[in-house]
């Protein structure tokens, strides 16, 4: 994929003036346009309020560039844009539906781009991921965004603030929105990585939520993954194609730039990722420790518990032996045998003493005692 030349305009219709009112109804007005702006030699000339009103004025002007800007824009601006640019039906179709895969093609002499922005929610300890589809011709830029992310109006801010830059046309344009998205991938680096480190924290504190706040991370990441790995191969795609093309040197340096960036993001979410894999391993390993740990803890309670039940029902059979003796000599019927026998209080005395000495020596033996 390459970076559509500024060498071939497009090729506009030529209609009377009286055809293209200033003001037309619906779907022309402003709608979900965030800011239309046309540009001739890196400074803006105009910033018209409707899209009719950016596309006659752009028909008027034979050097000139449009950058229209949109949010979540309806089917009827849409199609308003595609006809008027000659947009191909197929990336219509993808900028209307969101949830795209980040993907650079090319139809003639415009380029399609759908970027997956990021951007890092402190409050929430979450990334939060948006969507830009970029529509890049000879003269024109179309920016259709779903989703908070990225801030476009600092992109543009920033190109309105450096001409030199912005006079090198939409190429200029596609650039400085990949390096906004790009750079707005540092940050979410910066608070994966706290994350990390505050999980691995709470994983050998052993916080029971902990194996939640992985999972979710380990979901962010695999989002992260998929909206930055795609970008390596667009670049190189773009950078291909600087020979062929004509690419300004300088905005070469910068694309370069750009693909470094992308390049080491992508190395550091492919290394969040296994991290939170050997985290999750840690903590399932962990977990099974203390759970093995206080199986055994509870097995050995269970141990001791029933060896003082030994103890205390080896000593309750020791003393109902002399009870049971006591209570059937305590009865004192006349005809009982040993009522009349002199040794019969020292016999039922010895009885006792020698059943509870039978017992102690039988439980010592069993380790009852």
């Amino acid at each position: 994929m390459t970076l559509p030349s500024r060498k071939h305009n497009r090729r506009r219709r030529q209609e009377p003036a009286a055809d293209h009112p200033e003001t037309v109804p619906s779907p022309q007005d402003r709608g979900s346009v965030v800011q239309a702006s046309l540009y001739r030699g890196g400074f803006q000339v105009s910033a018209p309020a409707t899209l009719s009103e950016t596309f006659r004025q752009l028909r008027d002007q034979s050097d000139g560039m449009a950058w229209i800007g949109l949010h979540r824009p309806s089917e009827e601006e849409l199609l308003s844009l595609a006809a008027e640019f000659d947009l191909h039906e197929l990336a219509v179709e993808d900028a209307m539906e969101a949830h795209q895969r980040p993907k650079l093609e090319r139809y003639g002499d415009t380029l399609f781009v759908v970027l997956r922005a990021a951007r890092y929610l402190d409050a929430q300890e979450e990334v939060d991921f948006g969507e830009l589809h970029v529509f890049v011709g000879p003269d024109f830029v179309i920016t259709v965004r779903h989703g908070a992310a990225p801030d476009l109006s600092a992109v543009r801010r920033r190109m309105e603030e450096t001409p030199e830059l912005l006079a090198l046309g939409p190429e200029a344009v596609l650039y400085a929105i990949l390096d906004a998205v790009v750079d707005g991938y540092a940050p979410v680096v910066a608070g994966v990585q706290n994350d990390i480190d505050e999980i691995e924290t709470e994983v050998f504190r052993g916080d029971p939520a902990v194996s939640r706040r992985i999972y979710e991370l380990s979901r962010e990441m695999v989002e992260f993954q998929r909206a930055t790995r795609p970008l390596v191969g667009m670049l190189h795609g773009l950078m291909a194609g600087f020979a062929k093309y004509g690419t300004d040197e300088e905005l070469q340096r910068y694309l370069r730039d750009v693909a470094d960036h992308v390049t080491h993001t992508s190395e550091r979410v492919d290394g969040f990722r296994q991290a939170l894999t050997e985290i999750l391993t840690v903590n399932a390993t962990l977990v099974t420790q203390q759970q093995n740990a206080e199986m055994r803890a509870l097995a050995e309670a269970g141990f001791e518990q029933n060896e003082e039940i030994k103890k205390i029902s080896s000593w309750a059979a020791i003393l109902f032996a002399p009870t049971l003796v006591g209570t059937i000599y305590g009865m004192n019927f006349e005809s009982m045998p040993e009522l009349s026998w002199s040794f019969g209080y020292p016999f039922a005395i010895g009885l006792m003493g020698m059943v509870c000495v039978s017992l102690y020596v039988i439980f010592k033996r069993r380790d009852w005692l």
